[in-house]
C-alpha cells in the first residue's frame, strides 16, 4: 500500500504553466508505474500521461502532447506534471495514481492507489 499527496495546483492565467507534484509514502514508489489523470465536474475522471516504474517510458493524453511533461525523481518518492501553455480547457481537480503493473496503462480500474487532488484553473 502507499499513500499520494499531490501538490502545485492554483489558479493561473492562458499560456502560463505550472508544475503538479506528487509525493509518495514509501521507498516502494519506485515499484509503481504512475499515472496523472484530471477530472472537471459533470465528465469522467480522464488519462493524462503515464510513466513507467525506472526506464523512462511514458505516455500522453492527446490533449497533453507536446504541452505537459510527466517525470519522476524514485530518489525523492515523487512524480511530476510539468504543464505548459496551459488553456481554459486544462481547468480540473488532478490527480496521480500507482499501479502495479509493468506496461502503462489509460484507464482507472488499472490503478490501485490515488492522492486527494489538486485543483488547477486557468483563467482566459
Amino acid at each position: 500500500q502507499i499513500q499520494l499527496v499531490e501538490s502545485g495546483g492554483g489558479l493561473v492565467r492562458a499560456g502560463d504553466s505550472l508544475r503538479l507534484s506528487c509525493v509518495g509514502s514509501k521507498d516502494t514508489f519506485r515499484y509503481f508505474t504512475m499515472g496523472w489523470f484530471r477530472q472537471t465536474p459533470g465528465k469522467e475522471r480522464e488519462f493524462v500521461a503515464g510513466i513507467s516504474k525506472n526506464d523512462g517510458r511514458t505516455s500522453y493524453a492527446d490533449s497533453a502532447k507536446g504541452r505537459f511533461t510527466i517525470s519522476r525523481d524514485n530518489g525523492k518518492n515523487t512524480l511530476y506534471l510539468q504543464m505548459d501553455s496551459l488553456n481554459v480547457d486544462d481547468t480540473a481537480v488532478y490527480s496521480c495514481a500507482a499501479s502495479i503493473l509493468i506496461d502503462i496503462k489509460m484507464t482507472l480500474g488499472e490503478y490501485s492507489y490515488w492522492g486527494q487532488g489538486t485543483q488547477v484553473t486557468v483563467s482566459s
